[in-house]
């Protein structure tokens, strides 16, 4: 198997997946989650902190500890430059929406009517704050947080939305520097392996269990196409060429490559996602054909199984061409001098 027909099984196989995970990597966006029945990018109530929250403008980065249990604490405002876990893009008030629904002695919004809340009054200001470069198929999520529990309690009504990085269960994690000034694809680290999960999102998990794809590098693409989107067909001629090679230099060389029975694999951008400010994909390895994904089962770097067996022994391939001898043809000597008149 040479290393130019592995370039045509990866195509090959990446067209035949595609469908496998239809809603995960939608148009040619990788997106490591996906949003659940509630939302799953869920707001949540600043823990018992008020003057945070009180004073959290446009612009202001926010961070909390989350405890083992999801328990919020230690809710303050960040430097944007330093680790946070959201960016506030708009402060709205419940009092003034046209309902009496969150009156005086109103219970706070539950998680459905959080995601609600996020489409009908966080969005568009959302948007517009970062003057529309989002991602929806990105790293980050719009997200609305409520104020403390006392403070509901005591008629503040202030809504802050804004931007947070969640992990596969939704809880925000720490991030640095301002959204509009960061690279928006969701990608995985080399090494970082990747499930499927029941509901199709796709999500990272140790590679001692069952896995879809063991991810081999990040490729920015701006670096190789500074000045267009480019198209499938050019991302697909560009990364056959990238990701075979990380494929090779990630498990050691070409022959224990071929050993693995592994294809390359990668992800590509839509035009939406680059106008949303994505530049990056992943390469990976992974095993499949027209059912879809196989089962992968430990590193490919070491010991592994595909659908539970190890994997089968790969037919000899063809010796390499030998480089052709440097001549030793005898240097012809110079010619005489002409006379001297």
């Amino acid at each position: 198997m040479s290393t130019k027909a592995s370039w045509r099984s990866a195509t090959s196989i990446r067209t035949l997946l595609v469908a496998a995970v239809a809603g995960v990597v939608a148009a040619g966006s990788y997106v490591y989650v996906a949003p659940s029945a509630d939302g799953h990018h869920r707001g949540l109530s600043s823990g018992d902190s008020s003057t945070p929250f009180t004073t959290a403008d446009v612009g202001s980065c926010l961070t909390w500890d989350v405890g083992a249990d999801g328990s919020v604490s230690n809710f303050e405002q960040a430097n944007c430059q330093g680790k946070h876990r959201f960016e506030v893009a708009s402060r709205e008030d419940l009092s003034s929406y046209p309902s009496s629904e969150f009156g005086e002695a109103a219970p706070m919004p539950d998680q459905e009517r959080q995601a609600q809340l996020r489409e009908e009054l966080c969005r568009a200001p959302a948007l517009q704050y970062v003057e529309g470069v989002f991602d929806p198929a990105g790293r980050y999520a719009i997200a609305p947080i409520l104020p403390p529990a006392e403070a509901w309690k005591n008629g503040d009504r202030t809504m802050l939305c804004g931007f947070q990085s969640t992990d596969a269960d939704g809880i925000a994690q720490l991030t640095t520097g301002k959204v509009a000034d960061q690279d928006q694809s969701r990608v995985a680290q080399a090494g970082q392996c990747l499930a499927i999960a029941e509901d199709q999102s796709v999500r990272p998990i140790d590679c001692s269990r069952d896995h879809a794809m063991e991810v081999t590098s990040i490729i920015n693409l701006q670096e190789k196409f500074p000045d267009h989107i480019p198209s499938m067909e050019e991302q697909d001629d560009l990364l056959k060429d990238v990701c075979t090679k990380a494929a090779i230099d990630y498990i050691g060389d070409d022959d224990k490559l071929y050993a693995t029975s592994l294809q390359p694999y990668w992800t590509s951008l839509s035009e939406e996602s680059w106008n949303g400010g994505s530049r990056s994909v992943n390469c990976a390895l992974v095993s499949g054909g027209d059912e879809g994904f196989a089962q992968l089962r430990g590193s490919a770097k070491g010991e592994f199984t595909i659908n539970g067996e190890p994997p089968a022994p790969q037919p000899e391939r063809p010796p390499k061409p030998e480089a052709p001898a440097p001549s030793e043809a005898p240097v012809s000597p110079a010619p005489p001098a002409p006379p001297a008149r």
